[in-house]
């Protein structure tokens, strides 16, 4: 577990290296943290890393989106998500659904990336279980185009907070 204080004392190299899992394979939002330093506090820190998806871009947004594996989709079951993701699916077992599971979640994969083009993007963390995970996919698919970029953020954002809690001492 890492202090505020040390973090702030890292180099930009090292500084990127310890915190670009935290918004999934986008090491950018890290780079343009790191210019915002010192951080008073953890929550300083985790709060420059929201300002700076926040602020970005909508289409720089919509790639970070993208960047997001499918939920038990095929990365998944190749076994080449992230470490973050790969524990993340496994807390509801994800990896482990029966083959009519794998494919009520390749179907909504599926129609939900054909309505939004992009996947969609939940904090599986806050979720009790694989039924509430799928009545989020079945509600969400109705949001539109811009309510549903605007919640796979907020999502995203949540994920980003239970990965930086386990990195960082201080984060609630």
């Amino acid at each position: 577990m890492n202090s505020v204080s040390s973090v702030n004392a890292l180099s930009e190299v090292d500084f990127v290296k310890l915190l670009e899992g935290i918004y999934e394979n986008s090491p950018w939002v890290a780079m343009a943290a790191f210019s915002m330093r010192p951080f008073a506090n953890a929550e300083a820190l985790r709060a420059a890393l929201q300002i700076v998806v926040d602020s970005s871009s909508r289409e720089s947004q919509r790639e970070l989106i993208c960047e997001h594996p499918d939920l038990a989709g095929r990365v998944a079951r190749s076994g080449q998500l992230t470490d973050a993701s790969t524990q993340e699916q496994g807390r509801l077992g994800l990896e482990r659904l029966s083959d009519e599971e794998y494919e009520i979640f390749d179907r909504l994969n599926e129609a939900y990336k054909e309505r939004f083009q992009f996947p969609f993007v939940i904090c599986v963390g806050l979720v009790e279980d694989r039924k509430d995970l799928l009545k989020a996919f079945q509600k969400r698919i109705e949001n539109t185009l811009e309510e549903e970029h605007d919640t796979a953020i907020s999502e995203i954002h949540k994920i980003a907070r239970i990965r930086l809690r386990e990195l960082i001492e201080g984060i609630s």
